[in-house]
């Protein structure tokens, strides 16, 4: 039987268990594997480097990961504080309305929905199409690439039902492969390195001269996205103003220092004068190629399967942040209430997982009904599904962070701590502008980032999805500031929001206070 000490615990808001995230259910470890899973580091060193040197032809591909490293590294000391601050699944859409007002952060919910679904839903084109591609090649048998894809649409809906905690043993076990494997190809590289020896050239400032410079910046900061989605997690952390902050900045760390360690690699194993035409010859197969020259056809066969897995475990990472944004929409009055209710069994975002999966087995459909190319044809589901949907996220999380980083500076002046937070507001500030200017060049070069013609509607098509996702933002908080003033005084408060109207109606007030926040 439970007791009146232990239902306290667990019930963490005014609206009952079912409107709260199952608080304690992630340790530090658990937090860190399941945000780095998102980056899905095979990947990155499989599909965007390669593509990175072999389309821009930026061969200090690694001091630019250095550069963005600390670029995200001044992002993280604002956005971490605001974690120690404002618990909110909501994250971005939370810390924006915080400092930024209501109507601000509606938009930046509706952004954030779209971005990290189109994030992920893009992964599931990339990943029908090598498992296709892998059961064609030792199995003998054809299937078209929106099978496993729907199979995949439908295992991590069932995942994401399920308890946090299950999921993250999964994503933990994915990564942690995925990173040793990388790592025995980086030891091989360097010991057995291209015809030039090891060479430090990569991190010379002049490798970055060229006119893809803006568009290499782009495809390599989309390869940070994940380690944002800390915050996302905040309510089921069991210190979150300390395990929170500490995640960020080790997810950033580590990233930064993988990916250029693992760029250098695939640099020195070509060669550094070489690297651009291998690249360009054997593109996304370049990892496997080299691999296979140095350890052998067995283990390359491994690292290509759990490439595939990786992939999987992004899927996994994406799907959760998108339920958690779902359900904290829908908690406050952004989303329909039956988003802002959790399973009763696992305490998952339940409502907000099956959204997810529907609006994936939509998108799946309408890119595989739209696919006349033969087999092994990559067009729909890498070229569009893919790269469509990828780019489009990570503009809008770019575009998330850069007003984020604003909202930041806001909340602390609002709050009068300018003083004390002078370092972390200087440095909101730098990320902001460095963050809108690597934006601009991603709209700017939008053509080069979809290798499509220059005039090509899609430049401008694709990028105005978030345009569009803001106006629509922007005008749902509008109409909320009038018509729904008590929800749009909510937005971003979370359960904070719930225990104030507890207050008001303890007080006989029809709504809660207006508070400054």
């Amino acid at each position: 039987m439970m007791t009146g000490s232990t239902r306290e615990r667990e019930i963490s808001t005014f609206k009952g268990q079912d409107r709260a995230l199952r608080a304690g259910r992630i340790g530090m470890a658990g937090l860190l594997l399941s945000v780095l899973a998102a980056s899905a580091p095979m990947m990155v060193v499989a599909g965007v480097m390669p593509t990175t040197y072999a389309v821009m032809g930026i061969v200090g591909q690694p001091l630019l990961f250095v550069i963005l490293g600390v670029v995200l590294m001044l992002f993280s000391f604002g956005y971490a504080e605001m974690s120690r601050h404002v618990q909110n699944a909501g994250a971005f859409y939370a810390y924006i309305a915080r400092g930024l007002g209501g109507t601000a952060g509606a938009a930046a919910s509706v952004v954030a929905l779209v971005a990290y679904s189109t994030l992920q839903v893009g992964i599931f084109g990339i990943f029908g199409f090598e498992v296709a591609g892998l059961i064609d090649q030792h199995l003998d048998v054809r299937i078209d690439w929106w099978i496993p894809a729907v199979a995949a649409v439908l295992l991590v809906g069932a995942l994401g039902w399920l308890k946090i905690d299950l999921n993250v043993k999964v994503l933990g076990v994915l990564l942690l492969i995925e990173v040793a494997l990388v790592s025995v190809f980086a030891v091989a590289g360097i010991g057995d390195p291209g015809g030039e020896g090891v060479s430090f050239h990569a991190f010379n400032p002049d490798t970055l001269t060229g006119a893809g410079l803006g568009t290499a910046l782009c495809f390599c900061i989309a390869s940070f996205t994940g380690f944002e989605q800390s915050p996302v997690y905040a309510e089921e952390t069991s210190r979150p103003q300390v395990i929170v902050a500490r995640v960020m900045f080790l997810a950033v760390g580590f990233t930064a220092l993988f990916f250029a360690l693992s760029s250098w690699v695939l640099g020195i194993a070509a060669g550094p004068s070489q690297v651009v035409a291998v690249a360009q010859q054997q593109g996304p197969g370049m990892l496997f190629g080299l691999t296979e020259d140095r350890l052998g056809g067995t283990f390359t066969n491994a690292m290509h399967a759990f490439y595939v897995t990786g992939m999987f475990a992004a899927l996994l990472s994406f799907h959760n942040v998108v339920a958690r944004y779902a359900f904290a929409m829908g908690r406050e009055g952004l989303l329909p209430s039956a988003f802002g209710r959790t399973s009763k069994t696992s305490g998952a975002p339940a409502h907000g997982s099956v959204l997810q999966t529907v609006v994936s087995l939509v998108v799946v459909a309408g890119f595989a009904l739209s696919d006349d190319k033969p087999f092994g044809d990559p067009t729909a589901p890498v070229l569009h599904l893919f790269t469509w949907a990828g780019n489009v996220g990570a503009l809008g999380v770019m575009a998330l962070m850069a007003t984020a980083s604003i909202a930041v500076i806001a909340f602390f002046i609002r709050r009068g701590s300018a003083r004390a937070q002078m370092f972390r507001i200087i440095c909101s500030g730098l990320a902001a502008i460095a963050l809108t200017v690597i934006m601009v060049y991603a709209i700017r070069d939008f053509d080069v980032l979809l290798n499509a013609d220059p005039d090509s509607a899609l430049r401008w098509a694709l990028p105005g999805v978030m345009g569009a996702a803001v106006v629509i933002g922007l005008g749902y908080g509008l109409v909320l500031r009038v018509a729904r003033p008590d929800v749009h005084r909510g937005i971003g408060k979370g359960n904070e929001a719930f225990q104030l109207e507890k207050a008001a109606t303890a007080r006989g007030e029809a709504s809660p206070p207006r508070t400054t926040t």
